[in-house]
């Protein structure tokens, strides 16, 4: 409490009142007790004189102490002081207090040898005759001649100046504390006064502290503490303006970089991580929470991306380096540029994430090698059919009958090969939309089945459905969805030896049908698995026995267009499964 501002304005001026009390106490206790024994020694000056008048005639008739005594004692009396009659030889010859015979020498006290020499003599001192401090006042009695015959000298304790000289500072003190109460309380009142303000003002800071930029002084009209008042809430205005605008960046520069496609890693001088952005933290593999204020190298956690960092703080220059994470990581282009205002180890990390275009250029290059490579049979086979016919062939009406048939069969194999590209084209781009609408599960998986049974029966196999009763309708396209079922079971049949079994069942799990085909055949590769549902990949094209390989691309992009999954799982020369997820009824 006492370190507040109001305390620490009244305490020092109560102090100094007290201060200022205590030195005036002092001051008029001591002169009026110096006025009190002024007065008292004129008193009892005169006094003296008045008695050594008296005696003088006494002493110059060699007066004794039987006629002298008595009169010192009666004029004590109505002196209300001591009297004491003193021969020029230093003897007692009278006192008001005391028996003179028991008496010493006088002639050796202070105001005794003071008065013979000057004329009068003033001492205080204690007394050791009666025990306590009194004022002596004496005068030599002399003879007309000038012959000292004695000395008068009246005497007064002590005590009743003192206890005046107390009763005063007594009465002094008390007026000085209740001038001082007085003064603490208006010290109080205008420490308070000056306080309030200052008061309120650490009240309104606190609060903005905490973030209430509202928070505002009441205008007071006039003095300094209106002119604080005045300029604190300009202050704060202008303060609030701009956390607000500065909020408002902030919030911008987050949305910007948490919806960046690009990581971004900014370090400081230091070269521990002040920001990354959630880009970044996925192409890094580290959480955000944890890799803010932990160093670059922890962070980043790839030998290459480390140094092209460190190549760019030790040479101030932007650099930039094209890195691929791991064995199967993302594929990175790195852009490392200098802060130099910020420190020598701060800079801005920017990380583009190339996987998806480098992937798209790798399929690019794949499909123009595998449509190359699916091409050059057919055109092959035309061009030696065309050779032959023209070397002599058509004059051999049954050989050139044949070589016609098999121009033919190429034609039609390079005619289903275009048609399947412009039809998975189509899919791809959405020109062929699908006319989703509730359809039965038997109605996607018996049609293409009763189609294929025949083929499969040539083959030795036998074909299984396996449909509960009162499955969810499914929201499909009933053709597209059979041709994804005619692809999967046409694969089975081919790929599955003579005496297999291919099996087709569906069961619902959550908002979704699971339909499977389940075969016996040789199986798929696990290296191969990842990548059978890609334009023109052939899982073993030695036991591919023909086809384009573009079924299970068709059949995985009219799946995804119905907003469903397809995925396959096989262990070689155990068999195959393939799975299609098709939205129910109920989750649309």
């Amino acid at each position: 409490m006492f370190h507040t501002i109001r305390w620490r304005i009244a305490i020092p001026y109560v102090i100094l009142i007290l201060l200022a009390t205590a030195a005036l106490t002092l001051y008029f206790s001591d002169f009026v007790r110096q006025a009190h024994l002024a007065d008292l020694r004129t008193q009892l000056t005169a006094e003296a004189r008045l008695v050594g008048d008296a005696i003088q005639p006494l002493l110059a008739e060699g007066g004794t102490v039987e006629t002298i005594d008595p009169l010192a004692k009666r004029w004590g009396e109505l002196l209300e002081a001591r009297v004491t009659v003193i021969r020029a030889d230093g003897m007692v010859l009278g006192d008001s207090h005391e028996d003179p015979a028991a008496m010493e020498n006088h002639l050796g006290r202070p105001e005794v040898q003071q008065a013979l020499a000057d004329g009068f003599g003033i001492s205080i001192r204690h007394s050791e005759t009666v025990g306590y401090d009194m004022m002596y006042a004496a005068v030599p009695v002399k003879t007309g001649g000038g012959q000292v015959l004695g000395v008068a000298r009246i005497s007064l304790p002590l005590t009743q100046i003192e206890s005046s000289v107390a009763r005063l500072r007594r009465t002094i003190v008390v007026v000085s504390l209740f001038t001082a109460l007085l003064a603490g309380l208006l010290a109080l009142f205008i420490a308070e006064r000056i306080a309030r303000p200052v008061r309120r003002l650490t009240e309104v800071v606190q609060r903005m502290t905490r973030g209430d930029l509202n928070a505002r002084l009441l205008p007071i009209p006039h003095g300094e503490v209106g002119v604080l008042t005045q300029a604190f809430n300009q202050m704060a205005e202008r303060l609030q303006g701009m956390i607000t605008a500065l909020v408002e960046e902030r919030s911008r520069l987050t949305a910007v970089l948490d919806n960046m496609a690009d990581g971004v890693v900014i370090t400081d001088g230091e070269g521990c991580v002040r920001l990354i952005n959630p880009a970044a933290a996925r192409v890094l593999g580290a959480e955000e929470e944890t890799a803010l204020g932990r160093p670059f190298a922890q962070v980043a956690r790839d030998h290459r991306l480390i140094g092209l960092w460190q190549q760019c703080c030790e040479q101030s220059e932007e650099q930039f380096a094209s890195v691929e994470v791991g064995r199967l990581g993302p594929f990175l282009q790195a852009i490392a540029t200098p802060l130099r205002d910020a420190g020598p180890q701060a800079s801005l990390v920017i990380l583009q994430d190339l996987t998806r275009i480098r992937r798209l250029e790798t399929v690019r290059r794949d499909f123009i090698s595998n449509i190359s490579h699916e091409l050059r049979t057919p055109l092959a086979s035309l061009q030696a059919l065309v050779d032959t016919l023209r070397d002599g062939a058509l004059d051999d009406p049954p050989a050139a009958r044949h070589f016609l048939d098999s121009i033919e069969t190429e034609v039609e194999a390079l005619t289903q090969m275009v048609q399947e590209l412009l039809e998975l084209s189509r899919i791809e781009s959405g020109q062929a939309p699908m006319r989703l609408i509730p359809t039965s599960v038997a109605d996607v998986v018996f049609p293409p089945v009763e189609r294929l049974r025949p083929q499969a029966e040539r083959a030795g196999l036998s074909i299984t459905i396996d449909l509960s009763p009162n499955l969810p309708t499914v929201l499909a396209d009933a053709e597209r969805a059979q041709q994804v079922i005619t692809n999967l079971v046409h694969n089975a049949i081919k790929f599955t030896p003579s005496g297999g079994q291919v099996t087709l069942s569906a069961q619902p799990v959550g908002e979704e049908m699971i339909l499977s085909v389940r075969d016996t055949g040789v199986g798929i590769p696990a290296d191969d698995l990842p990548r059978i549902f890609e334009r023109f990949y052939k899982a073993d094209r030695a036991r591919s026995g023909g086809g384009t390989g573009l079924g299970l691309a068709i059949a995985k992009h009219i799946v995804q267009a119905h907003g469903g999954r397809i995925w396959a799982e096989s262990v070689e020369g155990k068999g195959s499964t393939f799975y299609v997820a098709l939205p129910t009824l109920t989750s649309s």
